[in-house]
């Protein structure tokens, strides 16, 4: 039986080329960037070029860019590096919403016990946050604001632009966790209002372990790791190289060829909703009908079970999840779904399928057809 991968959302599988550029730097170029000679110098220059490929595919300015070890902590960065930096004066409020990743959430939790207060806010049926409920929400002593650009349990496109100008109206830094939309959404930090942005490695066919924060100008932030002068004393401690220079190739990859690859993962979305439509299959799309994504696709199938279904499917071959890969190993009702007031029937029954690097059309519309057989065997009466 052939084995089929939807469960791009979670992570990718790594580009030849990508792997290609790494392996150098797993055996012969294995000097320190920190050291001063040429061993150094040489591994230094790689992990600038990295810097330069990455940031090139936010048009960023390189020295802008944090590189950390993946996207939860570039949050992590972002939220209480800008939070730490401004309380002194008196900024001790945080906005988010309420379908935030975990990396974002969890952080917030954080700062909660250290006495910040935390605004959390509502969304739609669509899992969209209002511009004007971030606008009422924020007040004087607000520090940061973090929306994310995309969600990667539904593939929801937030407003980011228009709650951007809303943040600045009101002089507050606004972050967004752009994981799921970087190669995929076209993002240029020097026109998006945004403060700073969280990207990761292996979400768009690198490795595992590496992400940047890209950080505006004028941003206060107070480090979280200490003990090193690394990326401009913002992130102490000894480069992941080969990670960085793999992110690189693969951020060079996924722009060169992010149009093609947003017409390849639609296509598959299609074949999907179009053969479990031909088997006659009862099904709900979770999400924003326009503003999503091309490559998520959050499916209910009332009647059936998230964990039962998962499994048969796992047994039929297919390999996709119930949400956030860094939650969905407990197999609890996502909090993104509950946020969006779906009824219980299509809370207990969702399905995350994300499509990426390797999928055909030919091959999701099998795997639909493997769908729709577990379904009937689950919802017979």
């Amino acid at each position: 039986m052939m084995a089929i991968y939807l469960d791009h959302a979670a992570t990718t599988p790594v580009y030849p080329r990508v792997k290609e550029a790494m392996l150098p730097f797993l055996g012969e170029k294995y000097g320190n960037p920190s050291s001063i000679h040429g061993f150094g110098r040489e591994i230094r220059n790689a992990v600038d070029r990295a810097r330069d490929q990455v940031a090139r595919g936010l048009n960023a300015d390189p020295g802008q860019l944090i590189f950390t070890s993946g996207g939860t902590e570039a949050d992590n960065l972002a939220l209480t590096g800008v939070a730490l930096a401004l309380r002194e004066q008196g900024k001790d409020h945080v906005i988010t919403s309420q379908v935030e990743h975990h990396a974002v959430l969890d952080t917030c939790e954080f700062l909660e016990r250290f006495g910040f207060r935390v605004t959390r806010l509502p969304v739609d049926e669509t899992g969209q946050v209002s511009p004007e409920k971030v606008r009422e929400a924020l007040d004087e002593e607000t520090a940061i604001l973090s929306i994310m650009y995309g969600n990667n349990e539904v593939g929801t496109l937030q407003p980011v632009a228009e709650i951007g100008e809303i943040a600045r109206e009101h002089g507050v830094f606004f972050h967004t966790d752009a994981v799921q939309a970087f190669g995929m959404e076209k993002i240029d930090v020097k026109s998006l209002p945004v403060d700073l942005l969280t990207v990761s490695a292996h979400k768009i066919n690198g490795p595992k372990g590496v992400g940047a924060l890209w950080i505006g100008r004028n941003v206060p932030l107070q480090p979280l790791q200490h003990g090193g002068l690394q990326e401009k004393r913002r992130r102490a401690g000894t480069e992941n190289v080969p990670g960085i220079v793999g992110f690189g190739e693969a951020a060079e990859l996924a722009i060169l060829h992010r149009e093609e690859h947003r017409q390849q993962t639609d296509r598959c979305r299609q074949a999907m909703l179009e053969e479990l439509d031909a088997a006659d299959i009862r099904y709900h799309v979770n999400g924003h009908p326009e503003h999503h994504l091309p490559h998520i696709l959050n499916l209910s199938f009332p009647g059936a079970d998230t964990e039962v279904m998962l499994m048969n499917l796992d047994l039929e071959g297919v390999a996709c999840a119930s949400g956030s890969a860094c939650t969905s190993g407990t197999l609890e009702i996502s909090h993104v779904l509950e946020a969006m007031g779906l009824p219980e029937d299509r809370l207990r029954s969702a399905i995350r399928f994300s499509f990426g690097m390797g999928n055909t059309e030919e091959e999701v519309r099998i795997a639909a057809q493997r769908v729709a057989k577990v379904v009937r065997r689950l919802t017979a009466e």
